[in-house]
């Protein structure tokens, strides 16, 4: 079956030509990840990449929103202020009536929001990038690794620096722009899928150098396993029963929700977070003195992603779990899909139409929210329960990492899971249009 449908695929000119564009732009991307930052020390990336291998909260940020942290390249930053200006834009949306106005206009009103979280992004970047090469150069320096910029130079090196790493994101930006109107899929989730997998073959790598043949073949089960059950929690949904009469006699529909209404997005929101306090504490550690070093000594201790304590854990799944009820509040209004509802003559078997079909929507959204962000929580945290089991009973030898971890990362394979179905679908969509074609 797969191979019939890759030769329908191959068959069609038109989805070729849109597989072998993506396929491109990809490899440009990560053309663009290996390009250092002007200005840059190269004698200290080995320092900052021996830095990331032992870092891997850093490294996993990095790779979550597809930069190319390990190479201090032009896209630094990728797709972070992108992101940022979207959730920004949408809270925005919330206190802003002319935002919530364009929300209501379809297509062009939503064109139209694009193009504002484009615009922000710009300065957004400017930004974030700044307060990264600060970071970043005073960890490096932290740690014994030398100067990787010279923060002192702010006009000569700092400046060009942050507009080289915008351009980078802007240009990510626009390819995944190209991408989604010209290739197959999301452009933003395709270059995000690339940078999460690009640290697959290093970590198999690890097991294989120190010979633990029998946890990497374990690992690789578990992860097939956990594949298997993220594909049924993201696929399910929950069919509110519909009953429309506009139309004379009854006709049954229904209105889905899904068990994981938001996606990615608690996930790279946590990240952000919890892999902060364990930098800010190495940072208070080297250059700080007294109360601030126990402050800076406590951080390290508790938010190291190499050895996560219960804290770090139960923080971590606090936040996802918190991230996915805030992100739901404001994408879905219950009140305006109730409304849609009624204006179509539609009414859910049992509820009233109006206030009691939104509060109904929002009931039945929170507890689906519930368990769906429980889900991705538990994800994310299990590697390091798994871990912190094995050193107390000694099950596995896990010398071939610090972590106990699934070939991809729990967050990670929530990310692949979701892009590989939505690319499955749209080739799926783009063959039947190919199909159809044929018989005119």
């Amino acid at each position: 079956m797969i191979l019939k449908n890759f030769s329908r695929l191959w068959d069609s000119e038109e989805v070729r030509k849109k597989v072998l564009v993506t396929i491109g732009l990809v490899l440009v991307y990560k053309f663009l990840s290996l390009i250092p930052v002007p200005g840059v020390n190269v004698s200290a990336i080995t320092a900052l990449k021996e830095y990331l291998s032992a870092s891997q909260g850093l490294a996993f940020f990095s790779s979550l929103l597809g930069g190319g942290l390990e190479n201090f390249s032009v896209v630094l930053m990728g797709l972070a202020p992108y992101i940022n200006a979207v959730i920004i834009i949408q809270l925005l949306g919330v206190v802003i009536p002319q935002l919530e106005a364009l929300k209501k206009e379809g297509e062009q009103g939503q064109k139209k929001i694009n193009n504002y979280t484009r615009y922000f992004s710009l300065p957004l970047a400017l930004a974030q990038s700044y307060g990264m090469i600060l970071l970043i150069n005073t960890l490096i320096s932290s740690v014994g690794g030398g100067t990787l910029i010279d923060t002192k130079n702010f006009w000569g090196v700092v400046l060009p620096a942050m507009i080289c790493i915008t351009a980078g994101t802007m240009i990510l930006l626009w390819l995944g722009d190209i991408i989604t109107e010209s290739g197959i899929g999301n452009g933003t989730s395709l270059i995000i899928f690339a940078g999460v997998l690009s640290g697959v073959p290093g970590h198999i790598g690890g097991y294989l150098s120190v010979e633990n043949y029998g946890l990497l073949i374990g690992l690789f089960l578990m992860t097939l396993g956990v594949i298997y059950i993220i594909i049924k929690f993201t696929e399910g949904y929950r069919k509110i029963p519909l009953i429309y009469t506009k139309t004379g006699r009854d006709e049954r529909s229904y209105f889905p929700i899904r068990v994981n209404q938001a996606g990615m997005i608690p996930i790279i929101f946590a990240i952000s977070i919890i892999t902060f306090p364990s930098l800010i504490g190495q940072i208070l550690v080297a250059k700080s003195s007294g109360r601030l070093v126990e402050i800076g000594n406590f951080l390290v201790s508790n938010f190291s992603m190499n050895n996560p304590s219960w804290l770090y854990i139960g923080v971590y799944f606090a936040l996802i779990l918190a991230f996915s009820f805030f992100y739901i509040s404001i994408v879905f209004n219950p009140s305006e899909v109730a409304e849609s509802i009624q204006k179509r003559g539609g009414y859910i078997p049992g509820v009233r139409p109006g206030k009691e079909t939104a509060d109904y929507l929002e009931h039945t959204s929170t507890h689906l929210n519930l368990w769906g962000g429980g889900f991705l929580a538990l994800i994310a945290v299990f590697p390091y329960i798994a871990t912190k089991i094995n050193n107390a009973f000694n099950f596995m030898d896990i010398s071939g990492g610090s972590n106990i971890d699934f070939l991809i990362s729990g967050a990670g394979l929530i990310i692949v899971v979701g892009v590989i179905l939505e690319l499955i679908r749209k080739v799926d969509t783009e063959l039947k249009s190919y199909d159809y074609k044929k018989f005119y």
